[in-house]
C-alpha cells in the first residue's frame, strides 16, 4: 500500500490552529480600507521590537528589500567590498551587486554552516590588498542558528566595518540569551511563508537601535520621501509591507513562542534518531535555533534522497551550488584559498521535513526511511 505524502512544511495545520482569528484580522483590514501602511503595520513593528528587544523596527516588502534598504542607507556603492558567506541563498550577495558594490565570498564552518570568522579576517585583508574598500559584513544565520557574533563582531569593529545580520531564517533564536535582531548595526529578516514566522505572501523587516539609520530607512522605504511621499529627498524604493500581511503576522506572532519550542523538540527527536548514522546539525554552546531547516550532511545524498522520494518523504537541498560558483556571481571574488567547505556542503546536504506540527509517528516514518537508505 502506498504511504501518504508528508508535507515538507505544514502551513495547513497552523492555519487550522489559528481558526477564525486570522480570518477576522484580514477582514478587518478589508473593511477599514487602509490597505497600505495601515494601523496593523505600525502595531506589528511595535510587537516585533518588543519580542526581540530591538529599539526600532521597519517592516518592508520582503527580506531582500530588508537587506537592500540598509545598504542603500549606508551609501554602499562601486569600489566597496561587502563580505558574505558562500553557502547561503543568493539574496545576501544579490543586494550587494544591486548597489554596484563587490560581494566577497567567505567560507563557512563545517559544523554549523555559518560564516567562518578566520576566513572573514583573511578575506578582509585580501580585499584591501587588492584595491577594494571593505565597508561591511553580512553574516547569515543559516537554517535558524545565529552566526558566531562573539567572534565576528570584534573582527568587524577592529576593521571599522558595519555588520548587518541576515536573519531571514533565524528570527526567534538567541545567542547567550540575547535575541536575534539586536546584533550589529542592523538585522534583516524575511516573512516569506515558509519561514519560521511567515505571512501569506512576501514580507520582511529591519531591526536596529540606531536612531539616525531608522529615519533614513523610513525615507528609502517609501521612494526616498521627505516630509511626505511627494517630497523626495533621496533615491528610494517602493518597499512597504501590505497591511493584510501585517495583520496575518500579528496573529502568527501569538503562536510563535510555542512553535519555536515545538520546532526544537522535533529537531531533538531527529538528532536522537539519526546521530548514529548521519552527520546531524550541531549547535554551538549558548545558541538556540528556530530550525528553519533540519539539514543532514551525507556521503551518498542522491541515494538517500531517492529512497525518501520512493517512500513519499519529501526532501530538499539547501543549497546545491555555492554562490561563488553560480553563473551570475562567479566573476566576484572569494577570499584566499577559496571556499572548500561550502563546496563540500553543497555536495552533501539534505534537508528533511521541519515544522512545529510534525507528529511523532510521522517523524518516525521519516527517520526510519533515512536510516534504511543509509
Amino acid at each position: 500500500m502506498t504511504t501518504p505524502p508528508i508535507p515538507f512544511i505544514d502551513l495547513k495545520t497552523q492555519r487550522a490552529r489559528m481558526g477564525s482569528a486570522v480570518d477576522e484580522a484580514i477582514l478587518k483590514v478589508v473593511n477599514h480600507g487602509a490597505y497600505i501602511m495601515g494601523p496593523e503595520v505600525i502595531e506589528l513593528e511595535r510587537q516585533l521590537g518588543e519580542f526581540c528587544g530591538a529599539k526600532h523596527v521597519l517592516s518592508c516588502a520582503n527580506g531582500t528589500d530588508a537587506l537592500g534598504l540598509v545598504l542603500m542607507a549606508k551609501g554602499v556603492g562601486p569600489g566597496d567590498a561587502v563580505f558574505v558567506p558562500a553557502f547561503t541563498f543568493v539574496a545576501t550577495a544579490e543586494v550587494v551587486a544591486w548597489v554596484g558594490a563587490t560581494p566577497v565570498f567567505v567560507d563557512v564552518d563545517e559544523d554549523n554552516f555559518n560564516m567562518n570568522p578566520a576566513h572573514l579576517a583573511a578575506s578582509i585583508k585580501w580585499a584591501r590588498d587588492n584595491g577594494l574598500r571593505p565597508v561591511g559584513v553580512i553574516p547569515v544565520d543559516l537554517f535558524g542558528q545565529p552566526a558566531d557574533y562573539q567572534a565576528i563582531l570584534p573582527i568587524a569593529e577592529a576593521e571599522e566595518l558595519w555588520l548587518m545580520s541576515d536573519a531571514a531564517q533565524s528570527f526567534g533564536a538567541k545567542l547567550n540569551n540575547r535575541a536575534v535582531g539586536t546584533f550589529g548595526l542592523a538585522t534583516a529578516t524575511s516573512f516569506f511563508p515558509a519561514k519560521p514566522l511567515g505571512c501569506y505572501g512576501d514580507g520582511g523587516a529591519v531591526f536596529t537601535d540606531d536612531d539616525e539609520l531608522i529615519e533614513v530607512l523610513r525615507s528609502i522605504r517609501i521612494h526616498g520621501q521627505g516630509s511626505d511621499k511627494y517630497e523626495n529627498v533621496r533615491i528610494g524604493i517602493n518597499g512597504r509591507l501590505d497591511t493584510i500581511q501585517a495583520a496575518v503576522l500579528i496573529e502568527k506572532l501569538k503562536l510563535f513562542p510555542d512553535e519555536i519550542e515545538a520546532r526544537d523538540r522535533v529537531a531533538s527527536r531527529y538528532n536522537a534518531g539519526l546521530a548514529d548514522v548521519a552527520r546531524v546539525p550541531h549547535l554551538r554552546a549558548g545558541t538556540t535555533s528556530v530550525w528553519a531547516q533540519y539539514t543532514l550532511v551525507l556521503n551518498d545524498r542522491d541515494k538517500v534522497a531517492a529512497a525518501c522520494k520512493a517512500a513519499n518523504v519529501p526532501t530538499a537541498i539547501y543549497y546545491p551550488i555555492p554562490l561563488s560558483h553560480q553563473l551570475g556571481y562567479k566573476h566576484f571574488p572569494t577570499g584566499p584559498g577559496g571556499v572548500p567547505v561550502s563546496e563540500r556542503l553543497s555536495a552533501g546536504v539534505l534537508s528533511l521535513p521541519m515544522h512545529p506540527y510534525l507528529a511523532p509517528d510521522v517523524q518516525d516514518r521519516i527517520i526510519d526511511t533515512v536510516r534504511q537508505a543509509i
